[in-house]
Parts: C-alpha cells; structure tokens; sequence
C-alpha cells in the first residue's frame, strides 16, 4: 500500500474513532448523572457503567493503535520527500559547479581570441557583464594569430526533469505492520456483545 492511501484510510479511521469516542463520553456523562440521582443508581446502573468504561478503553486503545501508525505514515513520509529534495539539491549543486566551469572556459576561449557560439557569449553575459566584457576587451587585443572556431559546450545539454519531491513520498511504500482496519462498530461489538436482533 502506498503512503498517500495508508494516511487518507487511517485518517479516516481515526476520525470514526475520535467521534465515537466524544459519543462514549457523552454517555458516559449522562449515565454517571442517572447514578449520583438515584440513591440506588450505582448498583442499578453498575453493568452498564462497566460496559460503558470497556467500550471507550477499547476504543481508545485502537484509535491510539491508528494514530502510533500515522506517525510512522508521517515520519516516513517526510524522510522519503527530504531524501529526494537533498538528492536533487546535490545534483543542482553539481550541474551549478559544471556550468560554471564552462562558463570560465568559455571567457579563456574569447580572452584567446577564439570565436565562439553567440549561446555560450549570451550565457557568460548572463553570469556576468564585467567577465563578458573583460574577455572580449582582451580578446580584442590578441587577433593577430589565426582564430580558432569552437562548438558549444552545452550542446550536449538536456533540460533535466525534476521528481516532484511529495509525489514520491506519497507513492513509496507504506511501512509494514499496519494495523487491522477494524470499523468502529466491531470494535464497541466486541465489547458490548452482538447487538440484539
């Protein structure tokens, strides 16, 4: 099961269980005032109250089991997104360094004289004006020799496409031991008995 399905199914388990949870306290509430009104109350009352008490632990206890899950959801989910951002920021980092190389190359290649492409004289423009117009001044002064003419250094280059960072986190693999997903009403049955028919 994916990240993105495991959190929308516990989500919605956990909110089944926290409305169920409010229900069970409210009753409970009520029942305790029909106990401390009947002077006979808590004995009458004394199998329901306990049921009552059972119900809300063992609801509690599974709503705390899917929220423990969610965490472990939500930690893994974070580490895969962090994991592919820093991946794709080294990367970035690595093609910055690669291009400026190229950039540096590019203003020796003017500075010689050389011609090169108008895209890798815009792409030195870009990155500095000064740089640009420091190479071609000294270019300028050394075009006795022969020219040499030079092809792109970023020919070779492709746009690269970046992994969206969350789409990945949301398609990895949710960690195992996953809870049963268990609906609300079993888990209040299991306590309270089979409902009367």
């Amino acid at each position: 099961m994916k990240i993105a399905e495991a959190r929308q199914i516990y989500h919605s388990q956990i909110a089944e269980y926290r409305e169920k949870q409010a229900a069970l306290t409210k009753e409970k509430q009520e029942l305790e005032k029909k106990m401390n009104a009947d002077p006979n109350g808590k004995s009458i009352y004394a199998n329901e109250a306990a049921v009552l008490e059972l119900t809300l632990e063992a609801v509690n206890k599974k709503q705390e089991e899917y929220q423990k899950y969610m965490e472990q959801l939500g930690l893994k989910w974070a580490a895969t997104a962090n994991m592919v951002s820093a991946k794709q920021q080294g990367e970035a980092a690595k093609e910055y360094v690669e291009d400026l190389g190229k950039i540096m190359e590019v203003a020796r290649r003017i500075m010689k004289g050389d011609i090169v492409p108008p895209t890798d004289e815009k792409k030195l423009m870009e990155y500095s004006m000064e740089l640009y117009q420091s190479a071609k001044n000294i270019g300028a002064m050394v075009r006795e020799k022969e020219r040499e003419e030079h092809d792109s250094l970023w020919e070779d280059e492709e746009k690269k496409e970046y992994e969206d960072p969350t789409e990945v986190a949301d398609n990895a693999q949710a960690p195992s031991g996953s809870p049963e997903i268990v609906p609300v009403a079993e888990t209040v049955a299991s306590v309270e008995g089979p409902a009367p028919e």
